[in-house]
């Protein structure tokens, strides 16, 4: 009784068993299809074999049953094993589509245009290591000076145009002494010159000696030894009116202000500028706003800057009437211009030196860079003539050690703050600088003289 009792449970087990089974297989053919389904079944009916052999009673006195049972358990494993899942589908992109849609036909591959080949790429040849005195020669060679048609040309203009302002002024001041206009600059002083600019027309005022005299520069108000001031003497038994310049007079004193606003009044209002331009092949420009009495000329192969300077030549000094920026109205500046140029001549052709070439190439490193552009000119002539009194070689096989010999001269005037004139030693040629100008160009210097073709290569 009790083993059927066990049977019949066993046999309600294995209904209740079987429909979940069914139910499983049934749901896995509309989930998994066909061959999956089949899969399922097969592994469900080896899990339930194992089931079965693990509930019935052991037979534990027949090995042969005992050893029969374990080769189906073993047969069972292994259909387990060989019932692996089969390799994943790619997932549908739509769920309504058919379960076995027809594979789409493959798409054509894409037509590519051949890519032709990139030319080779020469490769960049190492940098040429050349030495200062090289990087100087080169500099000069490509960059000064100018070529000697655009000196003939930029000349034969400036004659030209001073010859037009000189026959103008004698007709509009007959009663004005004027001397005969000269061209100045390094253009006519064979030094070299940068560019076609930075003509100086020389207007010579005519002063009789015994009306008028110079008084130095320590006595002036400014205190500066390099302005002078022209003072009208003997006005007691030489009334105004005496000398034509008496109309430029403020106080006792030949104002050079005056003078260059009367210049400039002309230059601007009364000469017909385009009748010359169109004469002379050029277009002529007066500088309206500007102090200066300056033109501005364009030509088809060089472009002018002409600078008008009246000038008074008296006790040996070369007096500009340029006065500094102020109130001051009466200051005439000295000139050593002409003097500088002499000399460095003198010099070369008593060694057969270059102090010509490290000039001009000083002149072009420093008006390249804004913050040297003051440093150009005369204060790098005195620096030279300063240094020639120390060093005598100055052949051009020497040129880089005097070139960076000279940058450091610079540095230590320009921290002193003092850079003596070489015709007067009272005359300092940076007083006009301001201690922000002398701290840039300084700092800008002394990077240099650690790499002087440093300045060769910056703008």
């Amino acid at each position: 009784m009790a083993e059927f009792a066990q049977q019949r449970g066993k046999r309600r087990d294995d209904s209740g068993l079987g429909g979940v089974l069914d139910l499983l297989l049934a749901n896995a053919r509309l989930v998994l299809g066909v061959s999956g389904a089949a899969v399922l079944a097969i592994a469900t009916l080896a899990v339930k074999r194992l089931i079965d052999r693990a509930t019935s009673p052991r037979e534990e006195d027949d090995p042969k049953a005992e050893q029969k049972s374990l080769e189906e358990s073993w047969q069972d494993l292994a259909l387990i094993k060989a019932t692996q899942k089969p390799p994943k589908k790619q997932r549908r992109a739509d769920l309504s589509e058919p379960l076995l849609s027809p594979a789409p036909p493959p798409a054509p591959e894409p037509r590519t245009c051949p890519v032709p080949p990139e030319p080779p790429q020469a490769e960049p040849s190492p940098p040429c290591c050349l030495t200062l005195q090289e990087k100087l020669l080169s500099h000069y060679s490509i960059h000064l000076p100018m070529s000697e048609e655009q000196v003939a040309v930029a000349q034969q203009l400036a004659q030209s145009i001073c010859a037009e302002l000189q026959s103008f002024l004698r007709s509009k001041c007959p009663e004005l002494p004027f001397g005969s206009l000269f061209l100045s600059g390094p253009l006519l002083d064979g030094l070299g010159a940068l560019a076609a600019d930075h003509i100086h027309f020389m207007l010579p005022v005519v002063l009789d000696a015994t009306l008028w005299s110079l008084i130095p520069g320590e006595d002036t108000v400014v205190r500066n030894p390099q302005y002078w001031m022209i003072k009208r003497t003997d006005l007691e038994y030489f009334p105004r009116g005496r000398s034509p310049w008496d109309r430029f007079l403020v106080g006792q004193y030949l104002s050079s202000n005056v003078l260059n606003e009367t210049l400039h009044k002309m230059l601007v209002a009364s000469i017909n500028w385009p009748a010359i331009g169109s004469l002379l092949g050029t277009v002529i420009h007066p500088l309206v706003a500007s102090r200066e009495l300056r033109l501005d000329v364009k030509h088809d192969q060089v472009e002018l800057s002409i600078a008008l300077f009246p000038v008074v030549e008296m006790e040996d000094k070369v007096l500009l009437a340029a006065p500094p920026e102020g109130l001051v109205e009466n200051l005439w500046l000295e000139s050593f211009g002409r003097a500088e140029v002499l000399k460095v001549k003198e010099l070369d052709a008593g060694d057969a030196g270059a102090r010509q070439h490290c000039l001009c190439i000083l002149n072009s490193v420093c008006r390249s860079h804004p913050a040297l552009h003051k440093l150009s000119g005369s204060p790098l002539a005195h620096v030279i003539l300063h240094l020639s009194i120390t060093e005598s070689d100055w052949t051009e096989e020497s040129l880089a050690t005097r070139f960076q010999q000279v940058l450091e001269e610079l540095v230590g005037y320009l921290e002193n703050g003092v850079l003596p004139c070489y015709f007067n030693p009272k005359v300092n040629l940076f007083c006009e600088l301001l201690e922000e100008e002398i701290e840039e160009m300084g700092f800008l210097l002394y990077r240099a003289v650690s790499e002087p073709g440093l300045l060769l290569t910056e703008k």
